[in-house]
C-alpha cells in the first residue's frame, strides 16, 4: 500500500521504511517529523495507518445525527469534510453497514458516500491512496462464516472497492461469534480485506478472537471502543491493558464525546437530537471544571480544546481516536492533534479533573 498526498502537506509514503522527513515550523523552532510520526501499524498486521482517523457515522444518518435531516447541502458539506482530511493528511476514514439512512426519504448509507467521494477524488488525484475500514452487524438473523462474507462483499459494492483495508465486527453477536470469526479469517484469505477487527469486544471476548485468528496465523489487529477523556471504560475494564498485551490496536471511537469535549456546549447550550438526553445541563455543569482546564492547556500549545482531547488520547500509546468530521472545517482542526504531545503530568491532571464528573452512558453490548 502506497500513500501520496498533493496537498501543501506534501509527502511520500510507502509500507517500506523510507527516509523521507518533513520539516514542522512551530512556535519560533523547527521540528523534523518523520513519517513514523504520522503513522503507526494496526495491531499485528502489515498495515499502517494514520495516528488519526475519520468516523463516518454521521455521514447521511437521519436517526442520531443531523436534527433527523438529510440534504444535498449537508452532503456537500461531508464531501468537503473528506477532501480536508485527506489534504491534512488523514487518509483512512472508519464506516459500517448501518450507519446513515438506507431507508429514509432523502437520506443515504454512509458507505455509498463514501465510495462517491473516493471515487471523485481519484478521478482528480488518481495518486491518492485512501484507507477504508467498514464493519459486519452481527444481527440475530445471520448465521456462520458465510454472512460475514456475504455481508462484505455487499458492503464493497456500496462502497464501489474490490477490498477494504479493515473490516470489523461491529458487536459481538448474542450467538455464532466463532462463526463470525471465521468469516474474518475468510476474507482475509481470499484477499479483501488486509486486517480485521472487532468493536465493543470485553476483554473475555477479545481473548478467544484473538486466540481463534491466531491458529489460523491471522492477526486480530484492532478493536474499537468507546474511549474518551470522559468515558474511560476501557481503562477500568480490562480491554484497553488486554489489547496492550496483545498487540491489538484500540481504535476510540467518540474520542471528544460526541462534540461535548469541544468546549462548545454549556449548560445554556446543550447538544441538540438524542445526544441532549446524555449531555444534560446538569452533567455539563460538572463537567465545566475540566472543558475551563483543557482550554487553558490548550492555549498553552496554541491548540484547540478538540485538539488537546484528542492528543490525550494518544498519548495513552496505542490507541487511534476516529472523531468524526462533518464539515472541512472539523477535519482541518482534527489534523492539528497530531505532531506534539502534552506532558505526562498534564495527562494526569485531566484524567484526574474528569473522574470528578459522572461517568457517561456507553454501548450496552460492551458488556456482553
Amino acid at each position: 500500500m502506497a500513500l501520496q498526498f498533493t496537498s501543501t502537506c506534501n509527502f511520500a509514503f510507502s509500507q517500506r521504511k523510507v527516509e523521507r522527513i518533513r520539516a514542522v515550523a512551530s512556535d519560533g523552532f523547527v521540528k523534523v517529523q518523520t513519517e513514523e510520526d504520522k503513522f503507526v501499524k494496526l495491531g499485528g498486521s502489515d498495515l499502517k495507518l494514520t495516528k488519526l482517523g475519520i468516523g463516518a457515522w454521521s455521514w447521511g444518518d437521519t436517526s442520531y445525527w443531523n436534527n433527523f435531516e438529510w440534504d444535498d447541502r449537508k452532503m456537500k458539506a461531508c464531501k468537503n469534510a473528506f477532501d480536508a482530511s485527506i489534504d491534512s493528511g488523514i487518509t483512512w476514514f472508519d464506516t459500517a453497514e448501518v450507519y446513515g439512512s438506507r431507508f429514509s426519504f432523502g437520506a443515504i448509507n454512509s458507505e455509498t458516500l463514501l465510495g462517491r467521494f473516493i471515487k471523485e477524488r481519484k478521478k482528480k488525484y488518481p495518486e491518492d491512496e485512501i484507507a477504508v475500514a467498514t464493519k459486519f452487524a452481527a444481527l440475530p438473523w445471520r448465521l456462520g462464516r458465510q454472512s460475514v462474507l456475504s455481508a462484505l462483499k455487499d458492503s464493497l459494492s456500496r462502497l464501489e472497492l474490490d477490498s477494504v483495508e479493515l473490516y470489523q465486527l461491529h458487536w459481538p453477536g448474542i450467538w455464532g461469534n466463532e462463526g463470525y470469526i471465521d468469516g474474518l479469517g475468510d476474507a482475509v484469505d481470499q484477499g479483501l480485506v488486509k486486517a480485521v477487527g472487532v468493536s465493543n469486544y470485553s476483554e473475555k471476548r477479545l481473548r478467544e478472537a484473538y486466540k481463534q485468528l491466531k491458529k489460523r496465523g491471522i492477526p486480530l489487529a484492532s478493536n474499537q471502543v468507546n474511549y474518551s477523556l470522559i468515558y474511560r471504560i476501557p481503562e477500568e475494564n480490562g480491554v484497553k491493558a488486554t489489547c496492550d498485551e496483545l498487540g491489538i490496536s484500540l481504535i476510540a471511537y467518540s474520542p471528544i464525546a460526541q462534540g461535548v469535549l469541544t468546549g462548545k456546549y454549556t449548560p445554556q447550550n446543550i447538544p441538540t437530537g438524542p445526544r441532549g438526553n446524555i449531555y444534560t445541563a446538569e452533567f455539563l455543569t460538572e463537567l465545566q471544571p475540566l472543558i475551563n482546564r483543557i482550554k487553558e492547556i490548550g492555549e498553552s500549545y496554541k491548540k484547540t480544546p478538540t485538539q488537546v482531547a484528542l492528543n490525550w488520547l494518544i498519548a495513552q500509546d496505542n490507541v487511534i481516536p476516529i472523531p468524526g468530521a462533518k464539515n472541512a472545517e472539523q477535519a482541518q482542526e482534527f489534523g492539528g492533534a497530531l505532531g506534539w504531545r502534552l506532558t505526562s503530568d498534564e495527562v494526569d491532571e485531566l484524567r484526574d479533573l474528569a473522574s470528578k464528573s459522572k461517568p457517561t452512558i456507553g454501548f450496552p453490548v460492551e458488556k456482553m
